[in-house]
């Protein structure tokens, strides 16, 4: 009996480290914690700690071997033309692809979700295979649709009506074009996934209450679908706004940092041409210190517009 009770009184220790280990994942207090570390620990070591050394680096003068802190010395140097000239390019390049890449995404979801279109599935994985190419390959093809003599394609079309063949990277508003155009071709089948997905949530039975309250289609649309897709709108403009202000490929594709009277300069590009190829470290530190406040207070502000901060 003695020999009975021991034996059930003494565990293994590779057993009870095993139960503790599983009621340490099972627990309701430290289960979720733990399923969301290794997202702590990337937002830590790849975004938080970058962050404050990027803050830090803005401060000084980096030269090999060398690092001095220069106090507002670089901030004071953001105050140029230059500068000027790229976050206006920026600017106006958020605004055309957030408009295009929000507006006609959300159309063609709708008409793509309709009983009358066939193919469906055809048409969705086609509109999504342009993410997958890379951007300096789908930039080299662009450069030669859109090149300056008059056998490029493009101005081989604009032709048939009767238009001069076009510098299209030597002018401002063509060169804006060129970035906007591919961008757009780029994301525009994202976007539509998005919203396809959003329009799956939309509950059939607010169609059928229209329909019998004798709505239109485009009522239906205006009434019953764009306010059901509000959480998409919201997130396909925010991230559209943050990847415009980032935007670097579709500018480096066209004239490789280097655009005449710099109508293709942007931010980022910038931030690479002065920290990158100047090797000044610390004014480059600065313009992404900057960038990230103008993100930062846009990003905030077109949320607070839009309702998603809602107000107790």
């Amino acid at each position: 009996m003695e020999g009975s009770t021991s034996t059930n009184t003494n565990t293994p220790p590779k057993r009870v480290r095993s139960s503790i280990w599983s009621r340490f994942l099972t627990s309701k207090k430290i289960a979720p914690y733990v399923f969301v570390m290794p997202f702590i620990i990337s937002f830590l070591a790849l975004f938080f700690y970058p962050m404050i050394q990027a803050f830090n680096m803005s401060f000084q003068q980096v030269l090999p071997g060398q690092v001095t802190y220069v106090g507002l010395s670089n901030y004071e140097r953001l105050l140029n033309p230059t500068f000027y000239r790229a976050l206006t390019n920026t600017s106006v390049y958020v605004v055309f692809t957030v408009v295009i890449l929000v507006v006609f995404p959300a159309l063609f979801a709708v008409f793509l979700n309709s009983r009358i279109v066939k193919f469906r599935n055809f048409f969705k994985a086609a509109l999504f295979v342009p993410a997958l190419t890379s951007v300096i390959v789908a930039g080299v093809i662009f450069r030669m649709i859109f090149g300056e003599t008059e056998a490029a394609v493009a101005n081989e079309i604009i032709g048939f009506f009767g238009i001069a063949p076009i510098d299209w990277q030597y002018g401002s508003i063509s060169g804006m074009f060129l970035m906007v155009i591919l961008c757009c071709w780029r994301w525009m089948g994202v976007n539509i996934l998005y919203f396809l997905a959003g329009l799956q949530n939309v509950p059939h039975e607010l169609y059928e209450a229209a329909d019998i309250d004798g709505a239109s289609a485009f009522q239906k649309l205006l009434y019953v679908t764009i306010p059901s897709l509000k959480p998409v709108i919201i997130f396909v403009s925010t991230i559209s706004i943050i990847n415009g202000f980032r935007m670097f490929e579709e500018s480096y594709v066209f004239w490789e940092g280097s655009s005449p009277g710099n109508i293709g300069l942007t931010v980022v590009g910038y931030i690479y041409r002065e920290g990158v190829s100047q090797n000044d470290l610390g004014f480059g530190a600065a313009i992404g210190v900057v960038l990230m406040l103008v993100i930062f207070i846009i990003s905030v502000l077109q949320l607070k517009f839009v309702g998603a901060f809602k107000e107790d």
